[in-house]
């Protein structure tokens, strides 16, 4: 059962989410999106199991697909994005596949039909986490797996300090320009709210370089990672606040080589759908 938001409560805009990785897809030389499904194949490996049908869920351009295809572990996968354009581009791994067009929030699948889910930086623009996770816990088998990555913690918050400064500077108030993201604590709840049995929710935190705050905004861009915030300023933005957050960026996080820093924080989600027979840890 799809677990429907009031309208007043909704962060994101999914419209909006949709038109800007549309937007993005065929930008493959993303070294963030590749680094985040190895470490989530990774931690597939850590797992002695082979699975017979799996769901790449958020597909995109298929990093995570490669990358799980890579680990033998897979024999059947279904890919699920909201862009038929992305699930074409990603369709050709090797493995026998079928795709679904279908958004986060409001999945497809029968009760009890999957073995792994898979998702890669896709879920932390969705209003209802905690729904989402509850569709996948109950699409999985008994003994199921969930493994996730989304985006944490501080993420982006050299971006976030910098923005808002500059613009209460220039235009006396600030509108929200970067997403909130959940903590690895509260992640952990979420999996046990959704029902999984031995939740754990690791954070991995990567630090990416530009030559400035405009290549980090255009690198978001390509990425499909702009603001999608309801509560978004929908004018047009200012040229002075930008020019003026860069170079606060410069001031307060730029690095001997006159490079600036970016801060990624990935929490990745494990978590078991509940068995009677389930192995217990150590």
């Amino acid at each position: 059962m799809v677990n429907y938001l009031d309208d007043r409560n909704l962060v994101f805009d999914r419209t909006a989410v949709r038109h800007h990785r549309a937007r993005a897809l065929g930008n493959h030389d993303n070294p963030l999106f590749s680094e985040v499904a190895e470490r989530l194949a990774d931690r597939l490996l850590d797992v002695r199991r082979h699975f017979a049908i799996a769901l790449d869920l958020g597909t995109r351009d298929g990093h995570c697909v490669k990358a799980i295809t890579a680990t033998g572990r897979v024999e059947r996968l279904v890919l699920c994005d909201s862009s038929a354009k992305g699930l074409n581009t990603a369709i050709g791994t090797g493995l026998p596949t079928v795709a679904a067009v279908a958004d986060e929030e409001m999945l497809p699948f029968a009760t009890e039909s999957l073995e792994l889910v898979t998702s890669s930086l896709a879920l932390h623009w969705a209003n209802d986490l905690p729904g989402v996770l509850a569709q996948l816990r109950r699409a999985l088998k008994p003994d199921g797996l969930i493994l996730a990555a989304l985006f944490a913690g501080n993420t982006l918050s050299e971006l976030r300090a910098v923005l808002t400064e500059a613009e209460a500077a220039e235009r006396g108030g600030a509108s929200p320009h970067v997403s909130p993201f959940v903590d690895g604590a509260e992640a952990s709840s979420l999996l046990q709210r959704a029902g999984f049995a031995l939740p754990v929710v690791d954070v991995d935190t990567l630090r990416l370089t530009y030559t400035d705050a405009f290549a980090l905004m255009h690198d978001l861009r390509a990425m499909g990672e702009t603001n999608a915030l309801r509560l978004r300023d929908r004018s047009f933005s200012r040229r002075d606040v930008f020019l003026r957050a860069a170079d606060l960026y410069s001031q307060r996080f730029g690095l001997p080589d006159g490079r600036i820093p970016a801060t990624f924080q990935i929490a990745f989600l494990t978590g078991w759908s509940p068995a009677v027979d389930q192995r217990q840890p150590l």
